[in-house]
């Protein structure tokens, strides 16, 4: 009876909507679930971040303030800080960070605390969602248990539990959140249905899975994908720069099969929430099962090391010229970790400037989309002055090529450029020595 009744709430419409963790998941599903018909209540501990959506103003390049205060000001959209009032919710999804420790570990402690918060407003006829990327068996060992501690509710009876994972690729316009397919596997066969019922009324594709843990392994099957995909060819383009062969070449050359191939092209490191990150979870989590993930091992240290290698690039190049990478000045194209947003979680740019003037060099940026630089110990703002910066700059290093930028200007302007993007791959010669790739 209760599961029917929450069901037809949903499929009605009149569901109460909470999202918790307003970032680059959480937000814009927040807005598609207001989008779809749904009042929706968005919870952080941010203040600021509470106070700008309120005020329609978004920090996420995804969402536009015009799209923000859409939802705003039609009541259909707000945020608190305040977990209260989940007593009078029906629906929630939990899109908290799940970053790694310096030990190498998952940190549990966001997902720990919102299912935690939860614990007190938890009520019958209530279905709960988590997003946040993490090792398989989260939902169940860890969110059911706080969940039900203090609490005589069963899941898939009382209340429904689910893991559906995000696949947010922020930057993209042809998959939003509302038409990238969304996996949803639940505690129970109930829990899976709810929980599908409720996103199905707002998302165009639902694929349901058996359990919590699939949804979870299929996240994390994603990303491992990816990350061992990039390594291979980020280890490829080391092992054609000692053989003198052009490793853009080779891959567009490669990318004209039309069967058995898939391009990836190499970088100065892995960037993202995800992609760095939601392998190690699978990695730990096979540790204490007694085994080693060695694909995913090896593939973190070939891509944990790029950073050093564009830094040795970098001073090969200017040794090229018999210059020092110590007192050189360093302009870095871009330092978000993709092109043409704004996020800076795990850009290998970071390490790269750490590294760089670690080693006495004089190092500033030019990056579109972040005026300034204000994380990982570093302050910092954008050169505003790109022409004058690039002419002054004993190497300018193409870090991830926002499509902002005059490449040409920095081409005919630059003494030296580092392209770790093969940015400038439709503009300088072949055979131009001040242009070195990756």
């Amino acid at each position: 009876m209760i599961k029917e009744e929450l069901m037809q709430l949903i499929q009605q419409r009149r569901a109460n909507v909470a999202v918790i963790g307003l970032g680059y998941v959480g937000l814009p599903l927040a807005l598609t679930f207001a989008k779809a018909g749904f009042y929706v209540i968005g919870i952080d501990a941010d203040e600021e971040k509470v106070e700008k959506i309120n005020e329609s103003q978004s920090y996420i390049t995804d969402v536009s303030n015009a799209e923000l205060r859409k939802h705003v000001d039609s009541g259909r959209f707000r945020a608190t800080t305040d977990y209260s009032v989940l007593s009078e919710i029906d629906a929630i999804s939990i899109s908290v960070p799940t970053p790694l420790r310096k030990t190498g570990d998952p940190d549990m402690s966001f997902i720990a605390l919102a299912s935690q918060q939860i614990a007190p407003y938890l009520h019958r006829g209530m279905v709960i969602v988590l997003e946040s990327s993490t090792y398989p068996g989260t939902t169940r060992e860890l969110v059911l248990s706080n969940l039900t501690e203090n609490s005589d509710l069963k899941v898939g009876e009382d209340f429904f539990l689910a893991f559906s994972p995000e696949r947010v690729d922020p930057g993209r316009k042809d998959y939003t959140t509302y038409n990238t397919p969304k996996v949803v596997g639940g505690i129970t066969k109930n829990c899976t249905e709810v929980a599908s019922a409720w996103y199905g009324q707002a998302l165009e594709t639902i694929v349901p899975v058996s359990t919590s843990e699939v949804a979870e392994m299929t996240k994390l099957l994603e990303n491992t994908f990816r990350m061992i995909n990039i390594s291979m060819i980020n280890e490829m383009a080391i092992m054609c720069d000692r053989m003198d062969i052009d490793v853009w070449e080779v891959v567009d050359a490669a990318a004209t099969k039309p069967f058995g191939f898939m391009k990836f092209t190499p970088g100065p490191g892995l960037g993202g929430h995800c992609i760095p990150v939601d392998p190690m979870y699978l990695s730990w989590k096979m540790k204490t099962l007694n085994y080693t993930a060695r694909f995913i091992d090896l593939a973190s240290q070939i891509d944990s090391n790029m950073s050093r290698y564009v830094v040795g690039k970098i001073q090969d190049s200017l040794n090229r010229f018999k210059k020092p990478l110590k007192g050189s000045t360093i302009l870095l194209m871009g330092i978000a970790y993709k092109p043409d947003i704004n996020d800076l979680r795990e850009s290998p740019a970071l390490d790269i400037i750490h590294l760089l003037l670690d080693k006495g060099a004089i190092v500033g940026y030019h990056d579109p989309f972040i005026p300034e630089l204000h994380a990982a110990g570093l302050n910092m703002a954008s050169e505003t002055e790109l022409v004058a910066a690039v002419e002054k700059a004993d190497i300018v290093a193409i870090i991830t090529n926002h499509s902002k930028v005059d490449y040409k200007m920095i081409y005919e302007k630059a003494q030296l450029i580092f392209d770790a993007r093969n940015a400038l791959k439709d503009i300088a010669p072949a055979e131009d020595i001040k242009v070195v790739k990756l």
